[in-house]
């Protein structure tokens, strides 16, 4: 597999405010492996901070994209809400500072793509906090450093992002639940092949491709 895309490091559109949220010292982790198709190929959605109300056309547009695995990066609320994302294809998720009913969810997701021959071809780590505007939390990138993840899957903020810090990239989806001040209602893609991972954004009022404003 080809490398991860390139980004500015701190790219016009984040969140520059603070989380407000401390890191919990011991997080539950859990492993996961998603195969890639014979061509290495994979089509991920990645949704995130449901509030138990997510976009009502969010089902509509996963169907038509036909991702091969949701991740949801926590913020769930309603546990029913990953029952109808299971239902369309195999659910990876972690939870969020909201989800205290959530006991059988870790969070923390180290997930490995691998090929036919089983080998990782990317390892992604799945967690609800990580970004302090642009940068990585110091521990989550310790901690993806150490889990030898290449990827850096996030939430919290509703705002969507895509960026590197201290040589890991990062990925947030944005939020696909109740819209939060003047922040877009977006869900995230990883076009996974031999070549290398797309990410991108989609609007979930329109179904079109989401870009931040210039």
């Amino acid at each position: 597999m080809g490398p991860l895309p390139a980004f500015p490091s701190s790219p016009a559109w984040c969140h520059n405010g603070s989380i407000g949220d401390a890191l919990t010292p011991r997080l539950a982790k859990k492993t996961a492996r998603i195969p890639l198709s014979p061509a290495g190929s994979l089509r991920i959605a990645v949704v995130a901070d449901t509030h138990s109300a997510p976009h009502p056309q969010i089902e509509r547009h996963l169907l038509v994209w036909r991702p091969d695995a949701i991740l949801h990066a926590g913020d769930i609320g309603d546990l029913t809400v990953l029952d109808r994302l299971r239902a369309i294809a195999p659910l990876h998720s972690v939870r969020g500072n909201i989800d205290t009913r959530a006991d059988d969810l870790p969070d923390v997701l180290v997930l490995d793509l691998t090929g036919a021959d089983n080998a990782t071809r990317l390892r992604i780590l799945l967690i609800h906090i990580a970004l302090a505007g642009p940068r990585l939390h110091v521990d989550v990138a310790r901690m993806a450093r150490a889990d030898g993840a290449q990827l850096v899957v996030c939430g919290h903020s509703h705002v969507p992002f895509m960026g590197r810090d201290r040589d890991l990239t990062v990925f947030n989806p944005g939020s696909i639940g109740p819209r939060r001040f003047h922040l877009p209602i977006v869900f995230g893609t990883m076009d996974v092949t031999a070549r290398g991972v797309a990410l991108a954004h989609v609007d979930c009022e329109t179904g079109r491709p989401w870009s931040p404003p210039l």
